[in-house]
């Protein structure tokens, strides 16, 4: 069952979009999604708050995440987080593997 993690980087000046633009032209966002384990990096960035930026990090399980926060990687993200002086909240939501319910697929446009 996989995990997906939701990190909200908040910061000012724009420095939480600056912190996404650099992991991208670093080559750091790459290294994670060739990370065994990873399904899924990627930033968004929310219409109504400019300093804070959505990375939606998908695992395929808690050994994956393991593996991910006990790599030199995280000296990096965290060496960086502390250049923009980033703030994190947190969300991590485990995947229904279970189709969804026809009462909501209804609603889904494909």
């Amino acid at each position: 069952m996989s995990i997906t993690v939701n990190l909200y980087y908040t910061g000012k000046d724009g420095n939480a979009r600056k912190f996404a633009q650099e992991m991208e032209e670093s080559g750091t966002a790459d290294e994670i999604r060739r990370e065994d384990g990873n399904l899924k990096y990627e930033y968004f960035f929310p219409m109504q708050d400019e300093e804070t930026v959505l990375l939606i990090d998908r695992w395929r399980d808690q050994a994956a995440i393991d593996a991910h926060h006990a790599s030199p990687m995280m000296g990096k993200i965290a060496a960086l987080r502390e250049k923009y002086d980033l703030h994190m909240r947190v969300e991590r939501y485990r995947a229904d593997e279970e189709s969804l319910p026809e009462q909501d697929a209804c609603f889904i446009r494909k």
